[in-house]
Order: C-alpha cells, then sequence, then structure tokens
C-alpha cells in the first residue's frame, strides 16, 4: 500500500506518506486507551516517508515516546517512539479506502473490562 493521505477531524493538519504503511494493530494498554478514548487502531511508517502539514502539537506521553495531536481540534494522530525512526499514524485518521487490515493486537492483558477483545491474533 503505497502513497496514503490523512487528516484531523477539523482539517488543519494533513498529511501524506509515500511508501509502505504497516497492517494495523490494536494496542489495548492504559496509555493509549486514555489518549483515544477506546482502545488504539495504528499503523506506521518510516518518519523520512511522512510529510505532515500544519501545526501538530507534541506531548511526551511516557519516557519513550510523544504522541502527535492537532492543537485545534484534539484530534489524535501520531505516536512517535524515541530513536527508532518511525511514526505511528492513528489508523482512523486515514482516508479511505486505506487496502490496510488490522493483522494483530498488543498490551490485551491491560485492557479494561467494559469490552472484549476483537477476533485478532494478540501478540503480547
Amino acid at each position: 500500500m503505497s502513497d496514503k493521505t490523512g487528516s484531523c477531524l477539523c482539517g488543519q493538519v494533513t498529511y501524506h506518506v509515500a511508501g509502505l504503511l504497516r497492517d494495523v494493530m490494536l494496542c489495548h494498554c492504559s496509555q493509549c486507551r486514555k489518549t483515544s478514548g477506546h482502545y488504539v487502531a495504528a499503523t506506521s511508517c518510516p518518519e523520512g516517508a511522512i510529510e505532515v502539514t500544519g501545526n501538530v502539537t507534541w506531548y511526551r506521553s511516557s519516557d519513550a515516546a510523544q504522541s502527535g495531536f492537532c492543537g485545534t481540534c484534539g484530534g489524535n494522530l501520531f505516536w512517535r517512539p524515541d530513536g527508532q525512526g518511525r511514526m505511528g499514524i492513528f489508523a482512523g485518521t486515514l482516508d479511505a479506502p486505506t487496502g490496510l487490515r488490522t493483522s494483530a493486537q498488543i498490551c490485551a492483558g491491560d485492557k479494561s473490562d467494559y469490552y472484549s477483545l476483537p477476533e485478532v491474533p494478540v501478540r503480547d
């Protein structure tokens, strides 16, 4: 899958990805749940493959990563782990059709009690 575009809810932040995106992974960790309001569905690409337009606000969400969101509408867009050279992209911000599939889920042991795990392989 190559040459994908996406944006936040209000359109103030847009992005273009040149190249392949990883399949979507679901993360059930408490940090992702608090960031998004539910579990996160995300893909990723090399940092050099994404061009972002607009003002992304970066928040140091842990000792090892930053989360990026639109400063206008608050839309969660990105997750950037330190020193890995890649950018996580919240899959729901991609323009359809994405051509992606959900291939795995992580941190299933940290999920909340109000939902059941989707029928996707767990990689913990």
